[in-house]
Formats: structure tokens, sequence, C-alpha cells
């Protein structure tokens, strides 16, 4: 259990990999970890793409926002939401799949992805890999759908990069605990922790660039969360069966 904590807790982003294959036996662990992931009825309403194939991670890369380490990693993995096999199971009971129209299929969906992708990180980490999560393969998700021909009910909706680090980052400091762990009851009185970690976070960012980045939390988050950054992805929910309107 201690070994379990400080792979969690030790964990960071890794962006730079050696030119090294992942160990085909370490790969099938790491692969097989996801599906011991508990998920809503035993629905298992995900799938992962494996992607070795040079030029799919260069398209990949191009399709994220030139996000270099996807083509760089030997493993590049897609997690998507799949009910392309409930579709298959209402079918063959003869009935209609209406959950799919509900905003909570595609939660449920996305639930059951970050604990399977949890799994995958945890034991990709302790056999000594690097990961990076990769939230842009819904930048251009059509274009993801097309290059890894999904069918309906099925959608990209979280990356990981997979490799044996060449880098070793600093650890980036979390918000303080009090900040997210509450009692019984929410804490609303977080402004004071929020100004705490935005100093923390300045002071992580300037020793890590040298001076060159020395934005806080706020300032961060709000240069994304001031606008909706992945704008094709409701339209293309709705394009792969995703409905949510209900």
């Amino acid at each position: 259990m201690n070994h379990i904590y400080e792979v969690i807790s030790n964990h960071v982003s890794i962006r730079k990999y050696k030119d090294e294959d992942i160990r085909e036996g370490d790969l099938n662990k790491i692969l097989k970890s996801t599906q011991f992931a508990p998920s809503s009825i035993n629905g298992q309403q995900w799938s992962v793409i494996v992607i070795k194939n040079k030029e799919t991670k260069k398209k990949i890369a191009d399709l994220t926002g030139g996000q270099r380490w996807i083509a760089e990693a030997p493993v590049f993995l897609v997690f998507v939401a799949d009910y392309y096999r409930t579709a298959l199971a209402l079918n063959k009971e003869n009935k209609e799949f209406k959950n799919i129209e509900s905003i909570e299929a595609t939660m449920v969906s996305s639930v059951d992805i970050g604990i399977a992708f949890s799994n995958a990180m945890n034991v990709a980490e302790s056999m000594g890999y690097g990961i990076v999560p990769i939230g842009a393969v819904r930048r251009e998700p059509m274009e993801i759908v097309k290059l890894l021909d999904l069918p309906k009910y099925v959608y990209p909706v979280l990356g990981m990069c997979i490799g044996i680090p060449d880098e070793k980052p600093m650890k980036k400091p979390r918000l303080p605990e009090e900040a997210v762990i509450h009692n019984e009851k929410y804490n609303r009185n977080l402004q004071d922790l929020v100004n705490q970690y935005d100093k923390t976070i300045k002071e992580y960012m300037d020793t890590r660039t040298q001076g060159k980045d020395v934005r806080t939390w706020s300032q961060g988050i709000s240069s994304v969360y001031d606008k909706v950054y992945f704008p094709k992805v409701y339209p293309s929910l709705k394009e792969q069966g995703f409905t949510n309107n209900k």
C-alpha cells in the first residue's frame, strides 16, 4: 500500500521520452489494468485505442495543436466513451437506446474513462514509465473520429502518452488540502486559500521557467476558462449520437 501511495503522490507529467519502446509485457499489463476498473452498472462504457504507428501519432500531434510529445512517445492511448457495445445489447433485446439522449450518458462514460485512465497511469508509473494526459483529443474531435474509424456512440475523450522518461520536471504544487477536502459540508470560505495558492504557483513557475513565466494559478485558469476553448465538442458529440438534450 505504501508503494501505491508513493507512486501516486510522486506523479509528474512527462513530455520528453527516450527513443526506446515499451516492453510488450508491460504494455499488456497497463492495458489489462484498465479492465479491472469499476464502471456504472458494469456497462464498461469506454474503450482504448492503442496507437504505435508513427504517421498516426504525428497526425494526432497536429490535431491536438502541435503537441510533439504525442509523436515522440512510443505509445499513445486514446480513451473513448463507448456505447457501441451498449447499442448492440439493446438491439439484441429489442429495446430503444433512450439513455444516450441524456447528459447522464456522457457523464457516466467520462467517469468510467477517468477511473480506467487512473489505473493505467498508476500501473505505468509503478513500472518506471512516464505519462502525460492529453485532453486536446477533443480539439478536433471529428477528425480524430475519422482517423480512428470510430462508429456512432463512440467519442474521443482523453489521450495518454507513455514512454521512458527523458526528463525530470519539478513536481507541481497542488491546492492546499483545506481547499479540496471538506468535512461534512462544503466550505465556501476559500478566497484566502486561493490567494495563498496563487503565490505558491507563481514561485513554482518562476523557478521552473527561470523567470520567463510568473503567472499565478488564477491567471492560468482564467486564460483558458474565459472562453469555450474546445467549441467543436458539443456539435460533434451530437454527430456521434450523444444528443445530451435530456
